[in-house]
């Protein structure tokens, strides 16, 4: 028996779009995710770098689907997103955890991974901290998205119909579908590295700028304040609420 496709276990796909990822975050989230998941479906979008290796490697022994994109896609996110999904359910998966390759869950999920996969809510949501460096997440009046529990984990219904958001940017990461759902609020949390380096706040800075100039699709002042030079931080704690 494969050590992922243990007898009874809720079986967990993996669901993960990436493009340049060598050396950003992805091997730390690979790596923690990698004892909780039993299958990876992985879209890679167009990358230029070793992207692609480092995902069979972190993988090895674990089923993967990887679909590489000749070029990327991610200027109309929605089909980016539904590409993702399509891919995914093809599988015919249970459950689906859908993480950005610089968004890492919390260790802490691994205690109550069975227990939250085996009760009726179809929906799983946990919080996500917006990480201004390896130590510290933001927090102010445009920064605040721990502040409210989203969807990072859904039971998959195969025959249902499902409709997205249709905008090019900030469509979501799973259809509007799931939002009838039952779902439950846990403790468990996701660290979002996405903001961590300032190269990275300048490089999504001036993609949104290219994107989305009039914030039809974000808020302006959020855009604004990505490259704020004093934001206020706050000290992660790895033992503390939630934990």
């Amino acid at each position: 028996m494969d050590e992922h496709e243990e007898q009874g276990r809720p079986h967990i796909t993996l669901s993960m779009i990436v493009r340049n990822e060598e050396n950003r975050y992805l091997r730390q989230a690979l790596e923690t995710h990698r004892p909780w998941i039993d299958r990876a479906v992985i879209i890679d979008d167009g990358s230029t770098d070793g992207t692609v290796a480092l995902c069979r490697e972190l993988l090895d022994g674990i089923p993967l689907v990887l679909v590489e994109n000749a070029a990327s896609r991610f200027a109309d996110e929605v089909s980016l997103r539904k590409q993702q999904w399509e891919e995914t359910v093809a599988t015919e998966p249970e459950w689906i955890l859908n993480l950005d390759a610089d968004e890492i869950l919390t260790r802490d999920f691994g205690a109550v991974r069975d227990l939250l996969l085996s009760g009726h809510e179809d929906a799983i949501y946990f919080r996500l901290f917006d990480m201004w460096s390896e130590t510290h997440y933001r927090e102010d009046e445009f920064w605040q998205a721990h502040a409210y529990y989203r969807p990072f984990l859904v039971r998959y219904h195969p025959g249902m119909s499902y409709e997205w958001k249709e905008t090019p940017q900030h469509c979501g990461r799973f259809p509007l579908t799931i939002q009838h759902w039952s779902y439950g609020c846990h403790a468990p949390r996701v660290k979002h590295y996405g903001w961590a380096r300032e190269e990275d706040r300048i490089r999504k800075y001036n993609r949104y700028q290219a994107l989305d100039p009039e914030a039809r699709y974000g808020w302006k002042e959020q855009y604004e304040s990505i490259l704020d030079q004093a934001p206020r931080l706050l000290l992660w704690s790895e033992i503390g609420e939630g934990e």
